[in-house]
């Protein structure tokens, strides 16, 4: 047995396994791991009580919640954010695009109206309410609500490690169990830290989906629609580029309309497997579905009956556009016919069967669906506007695969672990097939990030499973 020196105002402690283990600081709650193993130089360790990885809009409604949580004033946590700082859809902040939910579906309010981290409070604090309220409006600019989760994230620096990229996490076994998990990082000069943590919430976002006949093709002259704002002037090397942009959804919308004002003299073409460009569900009783009262219900439902009604209400947010956008690329289309002057495509029902880029120019061979009929087009530029995966979770926790059980997500955003692994990992923003389509969005941010806190104070007074079904 070997005796581990205490932090200060804590107690000596016998570390069972040894003066390389682990011990910790107050066994009744389990804060204070300390790691006493050697490490390299360059590798730091540090402990917390709750780890979130990614500091985008889903992890920072669980700061605040967790700063607003009286009963968890002391608590230990941090978030690990691979971005040097906060940004939310940078590549997408295009001039005059606007929110597709309410501000009143913001980072706290439907948690907590009286919250300092509201909407309507960086209005207040930024002295801009009063216009705001002239306008109207429930929808603000993309640019404008950027701000406001910026103004939300900068008050929690000294809590988020900016730089930071997760590579992985394992588990601690001790004595045949697991109650931490270690989490590895990597920052920019290439040293590597670990962190220790019985509780970890995973809100990585998702990340670019390139489809495969571009898998391997990509260059300088190709970009996805996530790093588009900062990268499609590399496309400009002259005043009249040619510029392809793939995909039937909004983002393809609103960059196929910002390149044609971009270049004026440019020459752009739309391209999609579809037939036509799809309205945007978004009435009032269709909305419903995104309101967070909502999950129960579709949780409950057998599996089979969750995919069925996620592939019928799927037009509300996959391969749909706005109605607004779409008129603004039909009228700019039919100009063409007035003036006999074309420089703008839509290119529907094609399929893309091959793909080659030189560096300089790409080769897109498109297949018509209907005819079988195959054309080449040759482009300066290509834009992929085709979504994102959100399973990048799966890879960072492959070394817990042994302690992770079959079961589904519970309700509480918990994964479920096999016997003998104590720890807790929660999931935020990859959870659609259980919970439903506004889990990947910005409609259940404050309610979500309520039912997670509760599952963290409810471990510690009884069985974490029985707190994420209540």
């Amino acid at each position: 047995m070997a005796r581990c020196p205490p932090l200060p105002g804590s107690k000596w402690l016998t570390c069972p396994q040894g003066a390389d283990g682990w011990c910790m600081d107050n066994p009744e709650t389990g804060m204070g791991l300390r790691h006493i193993e050697d490490t390299p130089m360059n590798v730091h360790s540090q402990e917390y009580d709750v780890v979130g990885i990614g500091f985008g809009p889903a992890n920072l409604a669980i700061a605040i919640a967790l700063e607003e949580q009286s009963d968890l004033k002391g608590l230990r946590y941090c978030f690990l954010e691979k971005q040097p700082r906060f940004e939310w859809h940078g590549g997408m902040l295009l001039d005059g695009t606007r929110m597709q939910v309410s501000f009143l579906k913001d980072l706290a309010t439907l948690r907590n109206p009286a919250s300092r981290f509201t909407f309507v409070n960086y209005l207040h604090d930024n002295h801009r309410l009063d216009s705001f309220i002239n306008m109207g409006t429930f929808f603000p600019t993309r640019v404008e609500y950027n701000d406001y989760m910026r103004w939300s994230a900068e008050q929690f620096s000294e809590r988020v490690q900016y730089g930071e990229e997760v590579i992985a996490i394992e588990p601690v076994e001790q004595g045949g169990e697991v109650e931490w998990v270690r989490i590895r990082s990597r920052n920019a000069d290439g040293s590597e830290k670990e962190i220790f943590t019985r509780n970890l919430v995973i809100g990585i976002g998702g990340y670019p989906n390139v489809p495969a006949v571009f898998a391997g093709k990509m260059g300088d002259n190709m970009v996805h629609s996530s790093r588009y704002k900062h990268e499609y002037e590399r496309f400009g090397r002259h005043e009249t580029p040619r510029i392809a942009v793939i995909g039937a959804g909004q983002s393809a919308a609103e960059i196929y309309l910002d390149l044609m004002n971009q270049y004026p003299d440019g020459k752009m073409d739309m391209i999609t497997r579809s037939r036509a460009l799809h309205p945007a569900d978004d009435s009032a009783f269709v909305n419903e579905i995104f309101d967070p009262a909502f999950t129960d219900t579709i949780y409950a439902r057998p599996e089979e009956e969750r995919r069925d009604f996620l592939k019928k209400f799927s037009q509300t947010n996959y391969a749909v556009v706005d109605l607004a956008e779409i008129e603004q690329i039909y009228e700019r289309l039919y100009l063409q016919k007035v003036t006999g002057k074309v420089q703008h495509r839509f290119l529907s029902n094609r399929d893309i069967v091959g793909v080659q880029n030189d560096g300089t120019r790409v080769l897109l061979t498109l297949r018509d669906k209907d005819t079988g009929l195959e054309q080449t087009e040759v482009y300066d530029g290509v834009v992929l506007a085709t979504g994102y995966n959100r399973n990048g979770h799966e890879q960072l926790l492959a070394p817990m695969a042994d302690w992770m059980s079959e079961q589904g997500v519970e309700r509480c955003y918990r994964l479920p672990m096999a016997k003998g692994c104590r720890a807790n990992i929660f999931l935020q923003g990859c959870c659609e097939e259980t919970h439903g389509l506004s889990d990947t969005l910005l409609s259940v941010l404050a309610v979500r990030s309520q039912e997670v806190v509760d599952a963290l104070i409810q471990r510690h007074s009884r069985p974490l499973a029985a707190a994420c079904a209540s």
